[in-house]
């Protein structure tokens, strides 16, 4: 008898769909082919289940990996706020005017707390001039044929060049200069007749005349006709000095830190003293960013908590949350956030009474403002500042550090599922192989058994030739 060739093609059954290789589903050519492939499919899936234990694996990694970027954004805003609350209460102090028409005053980092008498007794003004001619058209006309000119600004002459012969060129290039003066183009006449002249003005206050020449005039005549004197700005503080301080700018220095526009002739009272309106706001937004920490940490505590369940740094995090709610200074005056209107309620969470600072006094701020410190200067600000440094920072932060490591786990299991697959897909295509094989041999006897089975029939079942004889 020849013999029988076969290929096993039979289709074992993966418990890991998206990781094992399949086989077209073919039947088999003895009577134990179903057995056989119910032997590679056990195989397979035996050698399957570390890899599904790496995907477990990946696939709990990856949840974490995302509650702690979420964790992450959280405690960057409550960074944030704090860093916000360090900037504002570093400039705690706001001036207020009594005539507004008079001037507007400006405290900044510096600035004392107290009160100043401004008597403005000459308002400043600026020396302006006018071009003695003018044009109809400032984008082709100049008022002189002159490619250079000179302006002279309170004596100090500046050599203006225009990129064309045209008005709108001279304007330019004067402003483009650094002779103190701003130029426009003013139409003194009418629309159906223009007339397009030159204006200067001088940027400072004070008598600076104005003038402009032609480069190269003999005759040295003024292009200019003035319009205005300038004169400088005057000003007594508090009666002081006896006669005025005259100034070419607006905005002067009376202290430390504390700066005024002078707007008109008048007497103003500046007053400078604490404002906890923003310090106030800043609490609020600390407070919103802490409470935001504290729910993200508490959705990972318990039975049924998060993906970082059980995970010894949703203990640490809350630890480090805890020591900057109930920090506490052992300077007099304030000692704690509760002084400032802070407070933990039942649930761990921080509650402000906005109403405490409002109704402090002048001292009472200072208090608060000597508790608050500084990011770098001690206090409340720069114990916060630190603790989330370490939670925070880029390169040694406990949370940046934590996702890295989660994030190489991540990437080191799915090399090695990568390669058990490789092995799996290996192991079945021999599997396949060797069972295609013994199915071929076994179909081979089951007919040579059919064979001989048939044979010795009817070797012992007569003929009917030999029936009729008997």
């Amino acid at each position: 008898m020849g013999s029988t060739s076969s290929v096993f093609t039979g289709s074992p059954t993966s418990t890991t769909a998206s990781t094992s290789a399949t086989s077209p589903g073919t039947t088999g050519l003895s009577s134990y082919s179903q057995d056989l492939q119910n032997e590679v499919t056990r195989e397979v899936s035996l050698a399957e289940l570390p890899m599904q234990e790496l995907q477990g694996e990946v696939t709990t990694l990856t949840s974490q990996s995302t509650e702690l970027a979420t964790l992450s954004s959280d405690f960057q805003s409550l960074q944030s706020s704090i860093a916000t609350l360090n900037t504002d209460s570093q400039g705690i102090l706001a001036a207020s005017v009594s005539d507004p028409s008079v001037l507007s005053a400006t405290a900044s980092t510096g600035a004392l707390a107290g009160s100043y008498t401004v008597k403005v007794t000459q308002a400043g003004t600026y020396a302006s001039a006018m071009s003695t001619t003018g044009v109809s058209d400032p984008t082709s006309d100049s008022i002189s044929s002159a490619s250079s000119f000179t302006l002279s600004v309170g004596g100090v002459e500046t050599t203006i060049t225009p990129s064309s012969n045209t008005l709108d060129a001279l304007v330019s290039a004067i402003n483009a200069s650094s002779a103190g003066v701003q130029a426009t183009v003013v139409n003194v006449g009418s629309s159906s007749s223009p007339n397009y002249e030159l204006t200067l003005q001088n940027t400072s206050f004070g008598d600076s005349p104005i003038s402009l020449t032609a480069t190269g005039d003999s005759t040295d005549t003024d292009l200019l006709t003035p319009l205005t004197e300038g004169q400088d700005v005057k000003y007594q503080v508090n009666g002081l000095p006896s006669l005025p301080i005259s100034s070419t700018s607006s905005t002067v220095t009376l202290s430390t830190g504390l700066t005024v526009n002078l707007l008109g002739t008048g007497t103003s009272t500046v007053t400078v003293a604490p404002s906890t309106t923003s310090l106030s706001n800043d609490l609020s937004s600390f407070v919103t960013a802490f409470n935001n920490v504290v729910n993200e940490l508490t959705n990972n505590v318990g039975q049924n908590g998060g993906a970082l369940s059980g995970n010894s740094i949703i203990y640490t995090l809350q630890q480090a949350l805890n020591s900057i709610g109930n920090y506490t200074s052992t300077s007099s005056g304030v000692t704690s956030l509760s002084a400032l209107g802070i407070t933990f309620n039942k649930t761990g969470q921080l509650q402000l009474d906005p109403s405490v600072l409002a109704d402090a006094s002048t001292s009472q701020v200072d208090d608060v403002v000597s508790f608050l410190g500084g990011a770098t200067s001690g206090g409340f600000l720069q114990f916060a500042t630190n603790t989330l440094t370490d939670i925070e920072e880029p390169t040694t932060g406990i949370l940046p550090n934590d996702i890295t490591q989660t994030t190489n786990s991540i990437t080191s299991d799915n090399q090695l599922i990568s390669q058990q697959q490789a092995q799996i897909t290996q192991l079945q295509t021999n599997l396949q192989s060797q069972m295609s094989t013994a199915d071929a041999a076994i179909a081979e006897l089951e007919s040579q058994q059919s064979f001989y089975s048939s044979l010795f029939t009817s070797m012992l079942i007569p003929s009917p030739e030999e029936l009729s004889q008997l």
